[in-house]
């Protein structure tokens, strides 16, 4: 093997591990950089949070302008479970 063949593969063994690097932590870098894509604006809908129930029912816990509903999903149907109470503060007057 000539030298010019060693130097190509160690260039060509770099070149591959910088891009298993660029594109594990390239997003996280751009992000703090501000390139990529833009940030969401808050909008008036929103997911809070999910829990699995099991391998295919979901219950998701979602935000439209200040209300929250519980959606029960995957199921043979989706479900609206209800509105959830609109929460109080230990000091408000009922």
């Amino acid at each position: 093997m000539a030298s010019h063949d060693v130097m190509s593969a160690a260039l060509a063994l770099i070149a591959v591990l910088a891009m298993i690097l660029l594109s594990r932590y390239g997003w996280q870098v751009a992000a703090r950089l501000g390139i990529g894509m833009p940030r969401r604006r808050k909008g008036a809908l929103g997911l809070e949070e999910t829990l699995a129930l099991d391998s295919r029912r979901r219950l998701s816990l979602v935000s439209c302008e200040g209300r929250r509903l519980l959606l029960l999903t995957g199921g043979a149907s989706d479900v609206v479970v209800g509105w959830l109470p609109e929460q109080t503060h230990p000091g408000d007057a009922p």
